[in-house]
């Protein structure tokens, strides 16, 4: 991403992604299977090469890093442990730790009794360091919460959307966020980082959300700059699939999963994808935008709505299956769900739109087997989630598929895409905290510190 300047938002498609140049960069945490010594060997690879000795103040730096990111990692640890786990001697930890306990990043936690010598001070991070907001724009609800640097969540909440225009509809997000503060008991000034899961994929060219779907008005220029107006530099804007992929891959079925998909079919269809551990954006950000894929099936579809949303969508969305209820003959208020609970009451006209709804979605997963061949798909969204489709998603894709992965509905539910913004969100906090450590870099250079106006591979 490009650097802007410090009053613009922060709009990246990639919420763990650098948001410019970081002097020093922060270390990663051990991913699954590591073992303990790849911390170290991570931090030894940030040395400069070509045998340059690296200035003491750099190395000072990675070390309270490392040590950091141990405490985070494991719990409660003591200066002795913390030396274990690092492999650095045990001065040179006690030095670090000297600079690092100045921070206000950690706090005492106790201490460890019942082993010889004296009792040893256990430091953990200081939960209320830092804060993360995570927020959800739908079509019909708002989702958000607010979780402090520890990760738990100190209040969560869901509301009906009423908006009608831009404005009205950023007003409603500040009304959510204003309400979980009060309800948390922390200032809007004390978020260090806020994450929006939005429909739709940031185009640098233009500076507005492109591929929006049906959220009126919000592929509008001042959607991004009303958005930086109410919540500040520290925003970023994510896509709300890949956010839900995010959540199922640190919280869901996605964990210690390798590749998998996470296709969310409701009111939109879109995906996120995540490959070699990690999310898969694309060159232009528009993987997992599925909605545009030729795909039809029954009677749902619309042309005018598939130009505006693509093919797939127009058919398989909750608009769909309600188009092709209605031209089956149903009568009344109709709506997704009570396609799918009269299909499920034995309603012969429902069951036949709900069959072309997973045949539909099969294809469409049959398309992405094909071409990445994930080991799991997980479906979200109201129709994704409904009862048994995931069985029968499966069993239709059997009959198509030269292989067949395994289909599970999302454990997160309605709160993926807040989720995967808070999780986002808790990383990118941790970095720019870290980056202001004492003598380390400045916080503006720190991922999600500095505005950035591009979207990362």
């Amino acid at each position: 991403m490009t650097g802007l300047a410090p009053e613009e938002v922060c709009v990246t498609m990639t919420p763990a992604g650098a948001a410019g140049v970081t002097p020093v960069p922060p270390v990663p945490r051990l991913a699954p299977g590591e073992p303990a010594g790849a911390e170290q060997a991570r931090v030894a690879s940030l040395v400069p090469p070509g045998g340059q000795a690296a200035r003491p103040q750099l190395i000072r730096e990675l070390n309270e890093q490392l040590l950091l990111g141990q405490i985070r990692r494991f719990g409660p640890c003591s200066r002795a442990d913390l030396a274990r786990l690092s492999g650095l001697s045990k001065p040179t930890v006690s030095l670090a730790m000297s600079n690092v306990e100045r921070s206000g990043l950690i706090r005492i936690a106790g201490h460890r009794t019942g082993v010889p010598g004296r009792s040893a001070r256990l430091y953990e991070i200081r939960p209320d360091a830092g804060f993360v907001l995570g927020l959800d724009i739908g079509q019909q609800y708002l989702r958000g919460a607010l979780a402090d640097l520890s990760g738990e969540v100190r209040a969560r909440r869901s509301e009906r959307s009423r908006a009608h225009s831009v404005s009205s509809r950023i007003a409603e997000l500040v009304g959510l966020s204003d309400g979980l503060c009060a309800e948390a008991g922390v200032a809007r000034a004390a978020i260090t980082q806020t994450v929006i899961g939005s429909p739709g994929v940031y185009n640098p060219r233009l500076g507005k959300l492109t591929i929006t779907g049906g959220l009126s008005g919000w592929g509008k220029p001042e959607v991004l700059r009303g958005l930086r107006d109410a919540f500040g530099p520290h925003l970023v804007v994510e896509n709300d699939a890949d956010a839900a992929a995010l959540a199922e891959q640190a919280l869901g079925h996605g964990q210690g999963v390798d590749s998998f998909a996470f296709v969310t079919v409701g009111t939109g269809i879109g995906m996120g994808l995540v490959l070699s551990g990690r999310l898969h954006r694309g060159f232009h950000g528009v993987a997992g935008e599925i909605a545009y894929l030729p795909i039809s099936e029954g009677t749902g579809t619309d042309e005018g709505d598939a130009r505006r949303r693509g093919v797939l969508e127009a058919a398989g969305s909750a608009a769909g299956v309600v188009r092709a209820a209605r031209r089956a003959g149903m009568r009344g208020p109709v709506s997704a769900r009570r396609v799918f609970a009269a299909a499920a009451a034995g309603d012969a006209r429902a069951a036949a739109v709900v069959a072309d709804e997973v045949r539909l979605v099969a294809k469409a997963i049959c398309a992405v087997v094909t071409v990445v061949d994930p080991q799991l798909v997980v479906l979200g969204g109201g129709i994704g989630q409904a009862p048994g489709f995931a069985d029968a998603v499966h069993a239709e894709l059997r009959r198509m598929a030269p292989v067949v992965p395994e289909i599970r509905a999302s454990a997160r539910g309605s709160d993926a895409v807040v989720d995967g913004c808070m999780a986002a969100g808790a990383d990118l906090a941790w970095q720019r905290l870290v980056s202001a450590l004492p003598g380390s870099a400045p916080e503006g250079s720190a991922p999600g510190g500095a505005a950035a106006d591009g979207a990362g591979g």
